[in-house]
């Protein structure tokens, strides 16, 4: 199995609210800090997106990428590459849990480039990819 990268925040808010930012793509450019373009390709009978183009710029990685989502009820969401051009995997899962007045949100993810590159060097970058994302989160959040 591969190795993944993981990471949690509490942010003070309810799982609903927290879900709803992230299920927002649209609005990930606006957050993410990574991702330059976000376009909902398909969804499910929930209105929930399943595909999703994002246009990333992480640094090291710049990709335009296609993603499939898969939304286990109202608290977990998770991805796995469907196209892209530097990677040859994403594996990625938000999950959320009720933390008092606020939602622990755990992000894990596990990434494969097709270039060469170390494997700690491949964790730095998700790592970064992960704290930027959830810190990103907890502001969009809060400050909505």
């Amino acid at each position: 199995m591969a190795e993944h990268t993981s990471s949690s925040i509490t942010i003070e808010a309810a799982p609903a609210d927290v879900m709803g930012v992230i299920a927002d793509f649209a609005r990930y450019p606006d957050w993410t800090g990574e991702v330059k373009e976000a376009e909902v390709l398909a969804t499910d009978g929930a209105g929930r997106a399943e595909q999703v183009r994002l246009v990333m710029d992480a640094g090291a990685i710049k990709d335009d990428q296609t993603l499939a989502y898969t939304w286990t009820g109202d608290n977990e969401v998770s991805w796995t590459l469907v196209k892209s051009q530097m990677l040859r995997s994403l594996d990625g899962t938000y999950l959320l849990k009720s933390s008092g007045t606020g939602t622990e949100v755990t992000y894990r993810l596990t990434v494969d480039v097709k270039i060469p590159m170390l494997g700690m060097i491949k964790r730095k970058a998700e790592k970064v990819i992960i704290d930027r994302a959830l810190a990103g989160l907890k502001k969009r959040v809060e400050t909505k």
